[in-house]
């Protein structure tokens, strides 16, 4: 086992990272998506830490309490079944973030593959540089650089440096040329052209670099700026039609919080009921494609069953959260249990968006929040309005007087009051 070699750095299986509850191995599925096999291999890999797996904002997976002592089956058990890691330069083991339904789109995925190869070609590429490949709705993500289809044909690319950075389309100053197919040379060879220089400036994400550098980055590639267009509109949670075939149904878990058990249920269920893959999502869930209407309503009866999140008025949609304490090693409260009785206060439809941040980093949402409330290592909670987890509190409240607050939020959550 290698350790992690410079602040910046991501975890992966050849380099687990250290956590409360023990080694921390991340897994990252090529496009996020797992055959049936690959997710049992997952899941019997998490049973040998603690069984615990959490879904990440990138769609990749995290296997909690791993132990120097398993650690070495952990990685033999997921390289066998072809979930291994793909470079060990310290760069990044999945250059790529999209949609789970753009999964299904043969073009799409082409390009995904092309970027792919281009990100692994660049040495020096920072662990956390991310393209996120737009189509079938994304959402608002926090890439380095956004690639969208446009046009009637679905085949006309452009390259996005996000976010604050400006639009970049593969055009020349008398207007845009593009036409051909989405994994055609040209396209890579721009991209392939950004990434080096994004590499060779030493800077961790793109956005750190100033107006004129990443000007200059992209002259170089042979692009040209514009204006951005705004983010996709990400799909609910529930059943969604599709051109061919059955419908696919989005799941989310309850604060990204998935486990061995479930995962390997998961697994059976799109094996009886689907395609046999489980496509993870950028928000922290499962996308599962059904034979036909009747398995569609079969799987959306076991989602239930196994308390995921089916529905747009699910209230544990309203809140993010962390792992907290005891699982990572900054918290200093237990951000998930306490997030879970948050949303059960709340009611369908909430408004607002809340954060329960274990400790100041903010890792589970990194925007701004309605109301975040950021772990002490007293056990308390800072509460913060309409901000981040890393600004100024306005109080400090233990965790019943926030649950109290809710009720009366003027009386005990409001900046102005004193706290009882």
């Amino acid at each position: 086992m290698k350790p992690a070699p410079r602040r910046g750095w991501c975890p992966g299986i050849g380099r687990p990272m250290p956590t409360g509850d023990g080694l921390l191995v991340r897994v990252h599925p090529p496009a996020g998506v797992l055959g049936a096999a690959q997710a049992r291999a997952a899941a019997e890999a998490a049973a040998l830490g603690n069984g615990l797996i959490d879904v990440t904002a990138r769609a990749n997976l995290q296997i909690r309490g791993v132990t120097e002592r398993t650690h070495g089956l952990i990685a033999a058990r997921l390289s066998e079944a072809g979930l291994g890691d793909v470079r060990a330069d310290g760069g990044p083991q999945r250059l790529t973030l999209v949609s789970p339904l753009a999964t299904l789109d043969p073009a799409l995925m082409e390009l995904v593959e092309a970027i792919e190869a281009a990100g692994r070609a660049v040495p020096g590429l920072p662990a956390k540089a991310l393209v996120a490949v737009e189509g079938r709705g994304l959402g608002a993500v926090e890439a380095d650089i956004r690639v969208r289809a446009v046009g009637p044909s679905d085949h006309a690319p452009e390259l996005l440096p996000a976010p604050r950075s400006g639009r970049v389309a593969l055009a020349t100053a008398g207007g845009p040329l593009w036409t051909a197919p989405m994994a055609d040379v040209l396209l890579t060879d721009a991209l392939a052209a950004l990434l080096r220089g994004f590499a060779a400036s030493g800077a961790r994400r793109l956005r750190d670099l100033g107006e004129m550098a990443r000007a200059e980055l992209l002259a170089a590639a042979g692009l040209a700026p514009a204006a951005a267009p705004p983010p996709e509109e990400p799909p609910p949670p529930g059943p969604h039609p599709l051109p061919q075939g059955g419908p696919a149904l989005l799941a989310e878990f309850p604060f990204g919080r998935c486990g061995a058990a479930l995962l390997a249920a998961l697994a059976g269920l799109s094996e009886r009921h689907g395609d046999g893959r489980l496509r993870l999502t950028p928000w922290r869930g499962v996308m599962l494609v059904a034979r036909d209407a009747p398995a569609a309503a079969a799987l959306d009866a076991a989602a239930r069953d196994l308390d995921l999140i089916v529905a747009a008025q699910d209230p544990r949609r309203a809140v993010a959260a962390c792992p907290g304490a005891p699982a990572c090693a900054s918290g200093g409260t237990p951000a998930q249990a306490h997030a879970a009785r948050l949303a059960a206060r709340l009611g369908p439809r909430p408004a607002g968006r809340i954060h329960v941040s274990g400790c100041p980093k903010g890792c589970a949402h990194p925007g701004r929040a309605d109301l975040t409330l950021v772990g002490r290592p007293d056990g308390r909670y800072g509460v913060v309005h309409g901000g981040h987890a890393g600004d100024p509190e306005a109080m400090v409240l233990t965790f019943e007087a926030v649950l109290e607050g809710l009720n009366s939020p003027g009386a005990a959550l409001h900046p102005d009051r004193e706290p009882a």
